[in-house]
């Protein structure tokens, strides 16, 4: 788009539906220079990206700040400002730029393209401020340049592949409503014969476990019932609940890393008094704390998620969470739903491996030189330890919540969100089977050390009150 403008004037041009421009008019005066002319010729176009190639050797976008290194030109198009003959730079009344978008784009950048010499140079923030309604990103830059917003290069979900994932969650969900209330009933009885603090954690886990799979349930189920622009109440009530159980599952995770930690490290002299009262008002005081702050600024309603069919038509799915309208839902999610679960998949992590090396270090000392009479015996007794130990340590993930870290690799592959999608939906399926062997465990007499270890008799003398 080429047109002659006066300089006296604020100019506004939209070189496409989805880009528009903002010009003041002490822009289009320092275009002019030193020339009478009261008129400026501007130019405002798009360029596809791809004519933008960074310099040889450098593996970021922006110096400096490599975590830009992979994002991607929304929609793959630069947008060209330029307007007189003259540089345009420092300006004290910001230029505006607005691009738009269909695509649900929850973060991005503006930048402008910084050349360094012949068709190279590099994409920088360096004098543009970025402000996102939703739709559209509005960049206010103080210079004229080529300029883009640069977002997080999205995994491509389809609806079918949207529809094959929702109905294993709901499937998984709803069987782990089944277990998890299986379990209860199951540590409920093994904490009637034998009081144990840890099958006490493992109670706590099992409920905010049951919590978070019903309300998911209930989310879901809530919002099929509104209209596509209806809010209610209720919905941000169960967009509440269900932030707030899964708080409290990630809460109660990490205090089973806690438990495992005075367990196999500090050992002796971890008398605590009114131990479980505390890790109670730990485990659930902290969810409802976070949750209700949230809940005062308004973050809960309906989040809308658009997709595409095979055909490229759009739809959207809906759910009882995190309200799409929230200016700072980004903000919360990333902190609650990212950096918390990372933080507790790592904390526990270290405890696994501490399990781990104590296995390790068991099957060392009770080894032996054996004769040669007893070595296929040995062999025999050495596979069904490996099995058990390994089965200890497959129970021990779960039970602290490792499948959570599989979070990380659903930006990286449809697989990815597939196998997180079917482990995390069966959480209350595992749960269960950690309380049946827990229960079938409670009634051997035989414990090797290590089947101590697993069966939480070392928590039984530690703990008594």
């Amino acid at each position: 788009m080429h047109l002659k403008v006066p300089s006296s004037q604020e100019a506004e041009a939209s070189p496409t539906s989805n880009h528009r421009v903002n010009i003041p008019s002490s822009a289009l005066k320092k275009s002019r220079g030193y020339a009478s002319e009261e008129e400026v010729l501007l130019v405002v176009t798009v360029i596809n990206s791809t004519y933008f190639k960074r310099k040889r050797g450098r593996t970021a976008l922006i110096p400096s700040e490599p975590e830009y290194s992979k994002h991607t030109v929304l929609g793959g198009l630069v947008l060209a400002v330029m307007a007189g003959n003259h540089p345009v730079s420092n300006l004290t009344q910001h230029i505006k730029l607005t691009f738009k978008h269909t695509k649900q784009v929850d973060n991005g950048i503006c930048v402008f393209w910084q050349e360094l010499d012949y068709r190279t140079g590099h994409w920088s923030r360096d004098g543009c401020d970025t402000s996102h309604s939703g739709s559209e990103f509005i960049c206010s830059c103080d210079h004229l340049s080529f300029f883009a917003v640069l977002v997080n290069p999205e995994l491509s979900v389809d609806k079918t592949n949207s529809d094959n994932l929702s109905y294993i969650t709901y499937i998984g969900s709803a069987l782990s409503v089944f277990f998890t209330v299986i379990s209860l009933i199951i540590y409920i009885c093994l904490q009637r014969r034998r009081p144990e603090k840890a099958i006490a954690l493992h109670m706590q886990l099992t409920g905010a476990l049951f919590c978070l799979h019903l309300s998911f349930l209930l989310c879901s189920f809530w919002v099929s019932l509104l209209k596509e622009n209806e809010e209610s109440l209720v919905c941000k009530l169960l967009g509440f609940l269900l932030h707030w159980s899964l708080l409290a599952t990630l809460t109660w995770t990490a205090l089973e890393g806690f438990h495992l930690y005075l367990l196999l490290v500090r050992v002796f002299n971890i008398y605590v008094r009114r131990y479980l009262l505390k890790l109670g008002l730990v485990g659930w005081g902290l969810p409802t704390l976070v949750a209700v702050v949230c809940g005062i600024s308004g973050v809960y309603g309906k989040y809308t998620l658009q997709l595409k069919d095979d055909k490229n038509r759009s739809s959207t799915t809906q759910i009882c969470w995190m309200s799409s309208q929230f200016p700072h839902r980004l903000v919360v999610s990333y902190i609650t739903t990212l950096a918390f679960p990372c933080l507790v998949i790592l904390y526990n992590s270290c405890m696994l491996g501490v399990v781990v090396f104590k296995l390790w270090g068991v099957r060392r000392s009770s080894g032996g030189t054996q004769s040669s009479s007893d070595w296929k015996k040995m062999n025999k007794e050495n596979r069904s330890r490996l099995w058990k130990d390994c089965a200890t340590v497959l129970g021990l993930s779960c039970v602290l919540g490792l499948p959570w870290g599989l979070e990380t690799t659903t930006f990286t592959s449809l697989p990815a969100i597939y196998v997180f999608t079917i482990l995390n939906s069966l959480q209350g399926l595992f749960m269960f089977l950690w309380s049946v062997a827990l229960s079938c465990k409670s009634r051997s007499e035989n414990n090797s050390s290590i089947r101590d270890l697993s069966s939480q008799k070392m928590m039984t003398t530690s703990f008594n009150n």
